[in-house]
Order: C-alpha cells, then structure tokens, then sequence
C-alpha cells in the first residue's frame, strides 16, 4: 500500500504506530495470517533519510522494550517505485464485505483500529 499523508493531520511516527500495533504482525517472515511469501513480509519503505532513522529508532525502541515475544523482522529499504496492484485488488474490501478472508483477517484489524485509535480513524 503507498501511503500520501499531510503532517499537519497525523505524523510520521503515528503511522509507525499504526503499522506496527494494528496493520499486521511484525514478526513474522515473510508471512502475514494466512498468506506466505516474500511478497507479504513486513516492510517499510521510507523516501528520505528522516524516516529511515524515525522507522529504525522505532522498530529498536519496540524490540528492546519487548513489545513483542518474538524480534521484529520488519525490513526498512528505500522507496523505489509504487505499482498499483491490477483493478480487482482495487477497494477490496468495500467491494468484498462478505468474503471469509476480509470477515476473518481485514475486519477484525479495522474494528480493532477504530478502538484503539479512534482519534485517527476516519471513514
């Protein structure tokens, strides 16, 4: 996903606490729920130095508290190049409402970011 945002109605670091507290488990290799392959390892891909460091500091502030049991494996590489994934991957979720891998694996994460965040959340 290419993420666009406006610092002045949510920071850098609070996507990071997103990203790394409701979007996927960052632990995991190349792997998110039910989905295996290097194309679903954890990631982030910063566009200037800044956010390497901001993305870097987080993940090692996150281990060395150990928010988690397990070390994160999410890779920090530079941005490259975005490719929009084929028209039918498109709005997936507000076209596929009732499809088991969004009940099971996409709502869960949503209701869990409404609750969590619900400062942030928007529709």
């Amino acid at each position: 996903m290419n993420i666009t945002f406006d610092p002045s109605q949510i920071s850098y670091g609070q996507i990071l606490m997103i990203f790394f507290s409701v979007a996927h488990d960052p632990t995991q290799l190349n792997r998110q729920g039910p989905d295996d392959g290097t194309q679903y390892r954890s990631a982030i891909f910063y566009s200037n130095e800044e956010q390497r460091r901001i993305a870097t500091a987080y993940i090692e502030q996150l281990d060395a508290a150990k928010v988690y049991s397990r070390k994160i494996v999410t890779e920090v590489v530079p941005f490259k190049a975005f490719f929009r994934a084929e028209d039918y991957h498109q709005d997936y979720l507000q076209t596929h409402t009732d499809q088991p891998y969004i009940v099971y694996n996409d709502l869960p994460k949503l209701e869990h970011l409404k609750m969590q965040f619900p400062e942030l959340y928007r529709n």
